[in-house]
C-alpha cells in the first residue's frame, strides 16, 4: 500500500541536565538541591521563588522571608 502521508519532523531532544544537580569536589560528589523526604534520596526538591517542591510526589516547602 501507497502511503502518501508526509514524514512527520521530529524535535530534536536536549542532553539530560542531570550534572547540574551535583556539585563535585576532588573525588567527591555531593547534591547540589535537597532531596525529598517522602521520595528519598535520588529525588531532588526544585528550587522556585518563594518554594520548593517535588515533581514526583508534590510535596512543597515554603521559604520563609525573615525581616
Amino acid at each position: 500500500m501507497v502511503s502518501f502521508m508526509p514524514k512527520k519532523k521530529r524535535k530534536k531532544r536536549e542532553p539530560s541536565k542531570v550534572w547540574e544537580l551535583y556539585k563535585v569536589d576532588g573525588k567527591k560528589a555531593t547534591a547540589a538541591n535537597k532531596t525529598c523526604p517522602k521520595c528519598g534520596p535520588g529525588v531532588f526538591l526544585a528550587e522556585h521563588g518563594n518554594r520548593e517542591s517535588c515533581g514526583r510526589c508534590g510535596y512543597t516547602v515554603f521559604k520563609t522571608n525573615k525581616k
